[in-house]
C-alpha cells in the first residue's frame, strides 16, 4: 500500500498518490494545484480517496452546484469504500456529511478524525472550516490544538492554530504561531493572512501593511480566494492609512477579476466597495460589474454570511434581485437545518434588511433592523476583520439617520483604536461639527 506525503497509507493505484498529494498540500497552502483532484479522480475511480477528496474541492465553490458536482465523486468513493482503510472511510463519510447538510455530524467525525488519525489534514482543515462558518472560534481552536502535535514539523499545521487563536482573541499566541509557521515555510499565506489579522485588531496599521507588502512576493500559484483574500488585507491597511483613492488600484489589478464567479471572491469585491464608499471614495459604477456576477445567487443560502454581501451588492447596484433575494432568505430561514435555523431567523434576515435599506439609502430603516442583530454576528460566520463591514455599515447608518451621539459613542472606539484610523477620525470629527463641539486640537 503506497502513502501519502504526511504518511498516511492510500488504497489506490501508485500512479494517483501524486494527485492526492497535490490535493492536499495544495489545499493547505490555498494553491490552485489542488483542482488536480478532479482529474486524478477520474483517472482512477476506484481510488476512495480520490473520489472523495474530489467531492470536497467540489463543496468549496459554495454554490448550489457543489453538491450536485460532489455527488457523482461520492457516490464513487462510496463504492470503493469496503476496499479502503478505516481513515479513508472516515473521510467518505465526513463529505458525505457535509453534502447532505448534516453539519453536526460532520464536526463530529472531523473531532474523531483529529483524534484519531491527526496526519488527515485536509479533513481537519475543513472542519476547521465549518466551524468558522458557524462563528464558531472555540471549535477552530480545538481542532488546531487535536492535530498540532503530530505535525510540529509542518508550517501548515502551525498556520492552522495561528487563525485559530487569532479568532479566539489570543493574539500574542496567534503571532508567534504564524511566525513559527513561516520560519519552517516562508510561502505559508494563511500564516501571513493570520498575521494580517492581528496587526489590524492591534491597530498595528503600517507594521502590517509592511509585513503583507514584504510577504507577498511569496503569493505565486495561489488559488483566488487567498491571492484576492490577503490582498483584501493590503487594501484594509490602506484605507486605514488613509490611502482609501490607492486602494481602486488594487481592486482592478488583485480583488476583482481573477475568479469573477467564485463566491469569496465576490464577497470581497463587495466588502471592499462598500468599505471605500464608506471612506469617500467615489467607486464609479463597478457595483452594476459585481452585481451581474452576484444576480445568480438568489435562493443559494449556502451561508448567511454570503448572503450579507450578496444582497447588499445587488442593492447597491440597484438590481430587482435585492427584493427575491430578501424574499427568499425569509422563506428558506423558516426552513433552514435546526442547528442554524434561529440565526438565520434571528439573526441574518434582520441583518439583511438592515443591509439592503442601507444600500437604498434609507438610513432610518438600517438602523432599526441592523443594531439589534449586530451582538449576535458572529453566529453568521466570517472574521472579526470581515464582520467589521456590518458594523461601518451601522455606524453610517447611525450618523445618517441623526443619531448623531449613538454614532460618536462608536465611532470614537474605531478612531482611538488604531495607529492611523484616518476614515473614522474623518467622520468622528464631521459628527462633532454637527453636534457643536470644538475640534479636538482646540
Amino acid at each position: 500500500m503506497v502513502q501519502d506525503w504526511l504518511g498516511n497509507p492510500v488504497t489506490c493505484d501508485p500512479a494517483t498518490i501524486g494527485g492526492i498529494d497535490a490535493f492536499v498540500e495544495g489545499f493547505l497552502g490555498y494553491e490552485a494545484r489542488a483542482a488536480q483532484i478532479v482529474p486524478t479522480a477520474d483517472a482512477d475511480p476506484g481510488c476512495a480517496l480520490a473520489q472523495a477528496y474530489a467531492a470536497m474541492a467540489h463543496m468549496f465553490l459554495e454554490d448550489r452546484e457543489g453538491p450536485i458536482q460532489a455527488a457523482h465523486y461520492l457516490a464513487r468513493a462510496e463504492a470503493a469504500a469496503p476496499h479502503a482503510t478505516e481513515r479513508e472511510r472516515m473521510v467518505i463519510a465526513a463529505v458525505r456529511a457535509w453534502v447532505d447538510g448534516d453539519m453536526p455530524r460532520a464536526l463530529s467525525l472531523g473531532e474523531a478524525m483529529a483524534a484519531r488519525y491527526p496526519r488527515e489534514l485536509a479533513v481537519a482543515k475543513a472542519t476547521q472550516y465549518h466551524y468558522f462558518n458557524l462563528g464558531d472560534a472555540p471549535g477552530l481552536l480545538r481542532i488546531a490544538e487535536k492535530v498540532l502535535p503530530a505535525n510540529r514539523d509542518l508550517a501548515y499545521a502551525h498556520g492552522l492554530i495561528a487563525f485559530a487563536y487569532e479568532q479566539c482573541h489570543r493574539l500574542e499566541e496567534a503571532e508567534a504561531a504564524a511566525r513559527t509557521a513561516i520560519a519552517l515555510k516562508r510561502k505559508e499565506p494563511w500564516a501571513h493572512h493570520a498575521i494580517a489579522h492581528v496587526m489590524l485588531t492591534q491597530g498595528r496599521i503600517d507594521e502590517g501593511r509592511a509585513f503583507m507588502e514584504e510577504m507577498r512576493p511569496t503569493w505565486t500559484e495561489l488559488n483566488s480566494f487567498m491571492l484576492t483574500h490577503n490582498w483584501w488585507h493590503v487594501a484594509l491597511f490602506m484605507i486605514e492609512q488613509g490611502e482609501a483613492e490607492r486602494v481602486l488600484d488594487i481592486y482592478a489589478s488583485h480583488i476583482w477579476g481573477v475568479w469573477k464567479a467564485y463566491s469569496q471572491d465576490q464577497i470581497g469585491a463587495v466588502s471592499l466597495l462598500a468599505r471605500l464608499e464608506l471612506a469617500g471614495v467615489d467607486v464609479g459604477d463597478r457595483w452594476h460589474d459585481v452585481a451581474e456576477h452576484l444576480a445568480g445567487r438568489v435562493g443559494e443560502h449556502v451561508q448567511p454570511f454570503l448572503d450579507l454581501h450578496y444582497i447588499y451588492g445587488l442593492g447597491r447596484a440597484g438590481r430587482p434581485e435585492a427584493d427575491s433575494m430578501l424574499a427568499s432568505m425569509r422563506s428558506f430561514a423558516t426552513r433552514a437545518p435546526d442547528f442554524v435555523r434561529a440565526t438565520w431567523t434571528e439573526v441574518a434576515v434582520p441583518a439583511a434588511e438592515g443591509m439592503l435599506a442601507h444600500a437604498r439609502g434609507d438610513h432610518e430603516a438600517a438602523v432599526r433592523a441592523l443594531m439589534p442583530a449586530l451582538p449576535r454576528m458572529a453566529e453568521i460566520g466570517g472574521s472579526h476583520a470581515q464582520r467589521d463591514f456590518f458594523e461601518q455599515v451601522a455606524d453610517d447608518a447611525l450618523h445618517r439617520s441623526g443619531r448623531l451621539r449613538s454614532a460618536r459613542r462608536r465611532v470614537e472606539l474605531r478612531a482611538t483604536g488604531s495607529q492611523r484610523a484616518a476614515p473614522a477620525r474623518a467622520r468622528l470629527a464631521e459628527i462633532e461639527r454637527a453636534l457643536g463641539m470644538l475640534p479636538a486640537s482646540a
